[in-house]
């Protein structure tokens, strides 16, 4: 079974995360499915509208830290960057179904997203602080876009989680569910909105986003020189040694 499931049905293209056994940590690999699959699905006339789930357990723990040491993203073509671009520029209506903790990239993508629904075990977090890094995909202009500056820099600096009604009250989520019911929740809305006109959705959500387009794209590029270069410094090697050893860091020297 691949690590990504794609299924094209009524209109609807579903991503599935499908690596419950590590949490739906993403690899570079899985990475570069998603961006073929979300450019595919934009070039296919066919789909007209993307949902992006998890299982009702979990939506994705974010990155593979073993797979992400070992392949760091090197250039701006590497598989995880191809696949932000993607998300934040994909045309088309985009949905995310998610419960249980979306940590990291799991919980930045779903600011590139249209429409989010929750299940109530759902537990968002961007610990990037704690890894020595600091945000991405645009996360550190749409965050506090959207969460006001003091409840972004309590999520941003902290790195602490928060539930679905918090997510819920501050506009990341569109609506709170029972986790055996957002699938499906998601899927109706999606067939939904495949009902509709393709070049009405496509142009009321390019007219939408066009205010801040190019700076999204251009706050993503400098993060993504910011997270290379503090991946090799001190603060990022003690965090991921300590991760990997399982023991608590020490940032006391860094």
């Amino acid at each position: 079974m691949s690590d990504i499931l794609v299924h094209t049905e009524a209109g609807v293209c579903t991503l599935t995360f499908n690596r419950p056994d590590k949490k739906n940590s993403i690899t570079a690999a899985m990475y570069g499915t998603l961006a073929d699959a979300l450019q595919a699905a934009q070039d296919d006339a066919a789909v007209r509208c993307v949902v992006i789930q998890g299982n009702e357990a979990i939506f994705s723990s974010g990155n593979d830290i073993g797979d992400f040491l070992n392949n760091p993203p090197a250039t701006t073509d590497s598989p995880v960057f191809r696949f932000l671009r993607g998300i934040a520029q994909f045309p088309k209506p985009l949905i995310a179904a998610v419960c249980g903790p979306a940590v990291g990239v799991g919980t930045t993508l779903l600011f590139h997203c249209d429409l989010v629904y929750a299940g109530d075990n759902a537990a968002f977090s961007m610990p990037f602080v704690n890894l020595g890094l600091c945000p991405e995909a645009a996360s550190s202009l749409l965050v506090p876009q959207m969460l006001g500056y003091h409840r972004a820099a309590e999520a941003l600096l902290l790195g602490e989680p928060f539930m679905a009604e918090a997510a819920l009250e501050v506009g990341l989520v569109n609506r709170v569910l029972p986790p055996l019911e957002v699938a499906g929740y998601a899927q109706t809305v999606a067939r939904k909105m495949a009902a509709k006109p393709m070049s009405s959705l496509i142009e009321t959500k390019r007219l939408m986003k066009k205010g801040q387009a190019q700076q999204v794209m251009a706050v993503m590029a400098e993060e993504g020189v910011s997270f290379g270069r503090m991946l090799g410094e001190p603060a990022a090697k003690e965090a991921f040694g300590a991760f990997l050893e399982r023991r608590k860091p020490d940032f006391s020297k860094v």
